[in-house]
């Protein structure tokens, strides 16, 4: 047990001049409908009050099993789904009290790379109009210097001037995604949601997609939400991880504290799963028994409780309040001083 522990929210690592985002008690639940009416019956809590903050030129890679709601959080972020409750300030700049035309404004400094870059490209638009198309509409360079704008961004991304005439089905899967990080890029953004932008990628070309993800935001000071499922590439890319359970944040702190002394029981069985290049090394697996509970039906108190080892009769009923080791956030019982 490590000592002077608080229960309570930390306090934010920087100020808003350091932080470029901001995400406070985020909610997004959907609503389940059911008869000739389409009455709402219930509600999927996708994401169930998460808060985070990301500083400017950083990555945060946020993580967790399939369906924990990581991707809603970068949509909702994006406002490319109404939040439900909670905070998303961008620049310290509520995202949701942003007017239509506010938010037209705001929109090139906020880009997305999705996972697909087969399905996220149009087949019917060459590259260079599926990389300038955005820029022509917010005007970000004079017509004049489009052209060589729109070259300019393609040569950083690892493309030819010559590609912008082809069409998304002549290029492999990692010059897809290329592709798609240089129309991100294009709209001189300060933040990208990188929604899991190599598993659909061969892992010789994932490395060459996450170099040149780090070489950008060096080049041009930019700050990631990097979504994942892959723990090792996290590691290598992240300043701050956030480790989600259904639509919770189990443990949140630096990409360090994480990786070397994990404190929550999901997140230590996350990590045993991590394959270690050496055969002689044994593996001490942590097996997690039963399946993934419904965000529509979470269970009470500690939604990991019915697959924790080691769950107590508090877990049960009472849901943790998140308890700050330094800013090496954890929710969990059993870092709490009173258990009562």
């Amino acid at each position: 047990m490590q000592n002077n522990v608080t229960a309570a929210r930390p306090a934010n690592p920087a100020s808003f001049a350091d932080n470029i985002l901001e995400v406070r008690n985020l909610k997004k639940y959907f609503p389940i409908r059911s008869g000739l009416f389409g009455r709402v019956v219930g509600q999927v809590k996708a994401v169930d009050g998460i808060s985070f903050s990301i500083g400017r030129g950083t990555t945060m890679g946020l993580v967790g099993e399939s369906g924990c709601g990581k991707t809603t959080v970068g949509k909702t972020i994006l406002r490319l789904n109404d939040k439900t409750s909670g905070d998303v300030l961008f620049n310290g700049e509520e995202i949701f009290g942003l007017g239509s035309q506010e938010l037209r404004k705001k929109r090139p400094r906020i880009q997305i790379i999705f996972q697909d870059p087969y399905s996220s490209l149009s087949p019917r638009m060459p590259v260079g109009e599926i990389i300038g198309e955005a820029v022509k509409e917010h005007g970000i360079v004079p017509e004049s210097e489009f052209d060589s704008y729109i070259t300019r961004i393609m040569e950083s991304c690892g493309l030819q001037a010559y590609h912008k005439d082809r069409y998304p089905h002549e290029f492999s899967g990692g010059q897809r995604q290329r592709i798609c990080i240089a129309r991100a890029l294009a709209l001189n953004p300060d933040f990208i949601v990188c929604d899991e932008p190599v598993s659909a990628l061969d892992v010789s070309i994932q490395a060459q997609i996450i170099n040149l993800l780090a070489d950008l935001q060096k080049e041009f000071g930019l700050a990631f939400l990097f979504i994942s499922h892959d723990l090792s590439v996290v590691e290598h890319i992240s300043d701050t991880v956030g480790v989600m359970y259904l639509g919770s944040m189990a443990e949140y702190g630096t990409t360090e504290d994480i990786f070397s002394n994990p404190l929550h029981p999901y997140t230590k069985a996350l990590f045993s799963a991590i394959p270690v290049p050496d055969p002689t090394v044994k593996m001490d697996r942590i097996i997690l028994e039963g399946s993934i509970p419904s965000p529509a039906n979470p269970p009470t108190g500690c939604k990991f409780h019915t697959r924790c080892a080691q769950c107590m009769e508090r877990c049960k009923t009472i849901a943790p309040k998140e308890v700050d080791f330094s800013g090496h956030m954890v929710a969990c019982h059993l870092y709490y001083e009173d258990k009562q």
